[in-house]
C-alpha cells in the first residue's frame, strides 16, 4: 500500500501562509513527522530538531535571541518533533515567535498534550495555530482503497485499528501494536513524574479496555487497579493528555430521569484497546462485538472533528429507566443522536422521549450496514 493521504495536510499547508507558529499534537506514530516531510522535503532551507535529542534539549536550555539566531542560521523553517521534551517550551517559542516570526516559520509537534497544552497555551496566546492529528479516519482510507474495499476491510479495523504502519503492513499487526501500546505508554506517560508505580497504570487501562462501552465507576477501577479514586482521576487525565483515552459525559438539560454524573471511557484506536487485553479473536468468536463497534465508531466521530471541544461537544445519554444513545454531538443549538448496534437486525431506535425533549437534527441507528454515511 502506498503512502496514504492525510487530510490534515491541507490545514498545514494553508498555516504556512500565516506568520503563527503551527502546533501539531497527536500520539506517537500516527504520522506528524511524515506529514511534515510531505510538506517541506522539496524545500530549501529547513532545519529539523528533535526534542528527544539531547543536543537539542542543550540548545534550547537557555535560549535567546542570540542564541536562536545561531541556531537558525540562514534557514527560514523551522521543525520541531516532540517539542513537549523541552523544558518550558512554551516560553522559548514564545521568544522565537516575537523576535523571528517574519523570518522563520516554526513548526513544532508533540506527542504528549499535558506538556504541550500547559506550556504552550499560555505563552503562545494569539501566537500560534493548534492542530490534533490522530490514526487514520475511515474517510483517509476511502479515498486511498475505495469505498467497497474500506467497508469490507472494517472487522480488520476494529480488531487492529488504525494506525498508518499496522494498516499498510499486512502480517504485523500484533507486534506493531505492541510496540505503539509500549511507546504511547513508556515514552509519553510513564515518564510523568507522578507515576510512580507503572504496574497501577496498566491495570487501569486494562480495566478501561474490558469497560469500553459501559458507563465507569472511579471506585471499581480504583480497586481493580490497586489505586485510590484520587489518583485514578489524576491518571485519567494523563492518558486523555497523552491521547490514549478520552471520555464523553452524560447529556442532560432538563429531564428529571437523565443521569447527569455518567461517564464513558474510550480507546482512540480500537487496535491499542486490543493490544492491552490480548484480544486478537476474528468477531465470530468474539464476545465483545458491540463494543468493539460502539468504541469504533465514536472514535471515528471524534476523530472525523479532530477532538472534542467546547463548541462542538459529544456527549452520551442514558435515563434511569436504562434508555439511552451512545452518541450524541452537539454543534450549536443542533444535536445529533446515533445508537451503535453491529448486528442489523437489532430492534433499536432513539427513544421517543429523547426526541420530543430536545428536537434532535439526525436521531439516527448505525449498524455495519451504514457506518460508512456518517463517516464520509
Amino acid at each position: 500500500m502506498s503512502l496514504i493521504a492525510r487530510e490534515i495536510a491541507n490545514d498545514l499547508r494553508e498555516a504556512l501562509g500565516y506568520d503563527k507558529a503551527t502546533i501539531v499534537m497527536g500520539p506517537r506514530q500516527v504520522g506528524k513527522t511524515t506529514v511534515l516531510h510531505q510538506l517541506f522535503d522539496d524545500q530549501a532551507k529547513v532545519l529539523w530538531l528533535s526534542g528527544d535529542d539531547g543536543e537539542t534539549i542543550s540548545a534550547f536550555q537557555n535560549l535567546t535571541v542570540a542564541s536562536f539566531q545561531q541556531i537558525i542560521g540562514d534557514n527560514k523553517i523551522l521543525v520541531l518533533d516532540e517539542a513537549q521534551r523541552i523544558r518550558n517550551i512554551g516560553l522559548k517559542l514564545k521568544i522565537i515567535q516575537d523576535n523571528f516570526k517574519t523570518k522563520v516559520k516554526v513548526v513544532a509537534t508533540g506527542s504528549s498534550s499535558f506538556d504541550l497544552a500547559n506550556k504552550i497555551n499560555e505563552p503562545l496566546t494569539g501566537r500560534k495555530f493548534e492542530y490534533k492529528m490522530f490514526p487514520l479516519t475511515f474517510s483517509e482510507l476511502v479515498k486511498q482503497d475505495g469505498l467497497i474495499t474500506s467497508k469490507a476491510n472494517l472487522e480488520h479495523y476494529l480488531i487492529y485499528g488504525c494506525y498508518p504502519e499496522v494498516v499498510c503492513t499486512p502480517g504485523k499487526e500484533r507486534q506493531l501494536l505492541n510496540q505503539i501500546a509500549n511507546e504511547n505508554l513508556y515514552k509519553d506517560v510513564f515518564m510523568w513524574e507522578e507515576i510512580k508505580r507503572p504496574s497501577n497504570i496498566v491495570d487501569l487501562l486494562k480495566a478501561l479496555a474490558y469497560q469500553v462501552s459501559s458507563q465507569v465507576s472511579i471506585s471499581e477501577l480504583a480497586k481493580l487497579s490497586h489505586l485510590d479514586a484520587k489518583t485514578v482521576n489524576r491518571y485519567l487525565m494523563f492518558l486523555e493528555q497523552s491521547f490514549v483515552v478520552f471520555r464523553l459525559s452524560s447529556f442532560s438539560r432538563n429531564l428529571r430521569n437523565e443521569l447527569t454524573k455518567s461517564q464513558k471511557f474510550y480507546f482512540y484506536d480500537n487496535g491499542v484497546r486490543n493490544a492491552m487485553i490480548g484480544a486478537w479473536a476474528p468477531l465470530a468468536s468474539r464476545t465483545d462485538v458491540g463494543a468493539l463497534f460502539e468504541n469504533y465508531m465514536v472514535s471515528e466521530l471524534i476523530k472525523k472533528n479532530r477532538e472534542i471541544s467546547l463548541l462542538q461537544p459529544a456527549y452520551f445519554w442514558r435515563t434511569k429507566q436504562q434508555q439511552e444513545i451512545d452518541y450524541i454531538e452537539q454543534a450549536g443549538e443542533e444535536i445529533s443522536a446515533y445508537e451503535f448496534k453491529w448486528n442489523p437486525a437489532a430492534k433499536a431506535k432513539i427513544p421517543k422521549s429523547f426526541i420530543e425533549a430536545y428536537h434532535p437534527k439526525t436521531a439516527e441507528v448505525i449498524t455495519r450496514e451504514n457506518f460508512s454515511q456518517i463517516l464520509i
